[in-house]
């Protein structure tokens, strides 16, 4: 072990404190490992890497949805120096072909359901000299691939002979925050492992917990807030391939999951599930969350249905990505916050773009700033983004965040929006998030996005692209223009009646997707007087 643990010490540790108890439960094909057993896998597959020409230091890219084989390979990766690369398994080919080209991987696993996507990147794929299959009783194994579980088989389950260090790179996050081509976020080993500890803490987490996940491990919501502490604590991880709200709240009462992490969409879904299924979800006794604060209404069904304390966790990949919590005790009382800084971390209000120390009065909005010991090396080959993002005064190291928001009178923090979507019409500040607030107030809005449109009186308007039932654009005007919530030059003059929203992995609607594909996304616009 190295002087500070990396990923894979915490993995052997927990082995030497609990070999017996229960690691991984993965339901789909009937996986139920304890910890030794799993640790004995893991080092299969890291020795079956490294005989396939996999060195410390190599990019290991995946195209999978949540599995057991996730677990295995962030771990094999991380037990030899590899680097592991998680894609989005929702990307097309052009996509899969951008990142892995970018990352210069060497390897690429993959399944069944995103086979056509890297067959349809494979003839560009530059530097990728191994592809393996999550091979099942589905599909066979492509002439060009390994099958993932010979693989696993071949190699031996003796620790890999190989020195990884705290500062060694652990992988490649893909951004896929809210603008432009995603840019490769660069953790070592050691900001990770702090991360955990400071999840652990902030869940209280115990060995005894059994968490869920349902939501994406190649997002790093998922995996360094979840999977990564209950590993390194002891703690039960049940995983599911993919989100379906029925499904997982039998596997709550199946397996008495005590901890579970969902975006707030995600959570409204299984509080109206909740209401009608006929589940025991008494053991649950922690539900997290990120990407956004949770609606009133949606808390008060989640409050009712499901379990009482809630965890908010605000933050993105680029610092961990948990940087800022919001407790228990705090989701009534502090309502909309996002909550206090992170134990080891400090938070400033800038002026957007500023250096550091222009910090802007209490209670005034400007960009958020960040300091945690779990911030990013760099991003990978973009050393102006890393320049423009990680800024030091005095000694410490500051993330901008790119986010505008605001401290209260006890220090907690509010998130009002994306510095690149607020809306500047008729020489006044627009934030989108407060339009859709209001919007979201009305019964039968289920989602609302604001974005500014060129208009050649105002500079710009406000439109909004709502998901609703049974309203009409006079409708919500009305309701906005009663509700007294607005200013008069902040309400929607353009509304998009659309079917869903477009997303990234966390739950962020992606709003330069709404301005730049037009064509796919907008119906005719409904106009309202002025």
């Amino acid at each position: 072990m190295s002087e500070h643990p990396t990923i894979g010490d915490t993995l052997e540790g927990t082995v030497e404190r609990h070999p017996d108890r229960d690691a991984i439960v993965y339901p789909r094909k009937d996986q139920h490992w304890t910890y030794a057993e799993f640790d004995k896998r893991v080092n299969r597959l890291a020795n079956a890497l490294l005989e396939a020409g996999i060195e410390k230091g190599d990019r290991v890219a995946t195209v999978l949805y949540n599995g057991s084989e996730m677990a295995l390979t962030v771990y094999a990766c991380a037990k030899i120096g590899a680097v592991f690369t998680p894609l989005n398994f929702r990307l097309p080919a052009g996509e899969i072909e951008y990142i892995v080209n970018d990352a210069e991987a060497e390897l690429v696993l993959f399944e069944a359901d995103t086979r056509e996507a890297v067959e349809g990147a494979k003839p560009d794929l530059e530097t990728v000299s191994e592809y393996v299959f999550i091979d099942d009783d589905r599909e066979a194994v492509p002439d060009y691939a390994r099958g993932f579980y010979d693989l696993l088989e071949s190699g031996s389950p003796e620790k890999p002979d190989v020195r990884v260090a705290e500062d060694d790179v652990y992988a490649f996050i893909y951004t896929s925050r809210t603008t432009g081509r995603p840019k490769g976020v660069v953790h070592e080993h050691r900001d990770m492992v702090e991360h955990n500890l400071l999840c652990i803490a902030e869940g209280k987490m115990t060995r005894d917990d059994v968490g869920l996940s349902v939501m994406p491990l190649y997002h790093c919501a998922e995996l360094h807030c979840n999977l990564f502490p209950r590993i390194h604590r002891g703690a039960t991880s049940v995983i599911h391939h993919e989100f379906d709200p029925e499904a997982t709240l039998e596997a709550v009462e199946e397996h008495g999951v005590t901890l579970l992490f969902a975006a707030p969409t995600a959570w409204n879904a299984l509080s109206m599930t909740a209401a009608e299924a006929d589940v025991d979800v008494a053991s649950l006794r922690l539900g997290l969350y990120g990407a956004a604060p949770m609606p009133e209404q949606v808390l008060a069904n989640c409050r009712e249905y499901l379990c009482d304390d809630y965890l908010q966790a605000y933050g993105m990949t680029e610092i961990g990505p948990a940087g800022v919590f919001q407790p228990p005790e705090d989701q009534l009382s502090k309502q909309g916050s996002a909550g206090l800084p992170a134990l080891n971390h400090r938070l400033r209000i800038v002026e957007p773009d500023a250096d550091p120390d222009a910090e802007v009065e209490p209670g005034a909005i400007g960009e958020i700033l960040i300091a945690s010991p779990c911030t990013m090396r760099e991003y990978w080959n973009r050393p102006e983004a890393t320049a423009e993002s990680l800024r030091e005064a005095d000694g410490t190291t500051w993330y901008y965040t790119g986010d505008l928001g605001y401290r209260d009178d006890d220090g907690y923090l509010y998130v009002v929006d994306r510095k690149d979507d607020m809306i500047v019409s008729g020489g006044e500040n627009v934030y989108p998030a407060e339009v859709e607030d209001a919007l979201f107030a009305h019964d039968a809005v289920e989602e609302a996005a604001v974005v500014g449109e060129p208009d050649d009186e105002w500079g710009e308007r406000v439109a909004a692209y709502v998901v609703a039932d049974g309203v009409e654009a006079a409708d919500l005007d009305a309701f906005v223009r009663e509700s007294d919530q607005l200013a008069d030059f902040k309400r929607p003059r353009t509304y998009y009646f659309v079917d869903e929203l477009p997303k990234n992995p966390s739950g962020k609607v992606q709003k330069f997707k709404l301005r730049e594909d037009e064509a796919d996304l907008e119906p005719e616009p409904e106009t309202v007087t002025s």
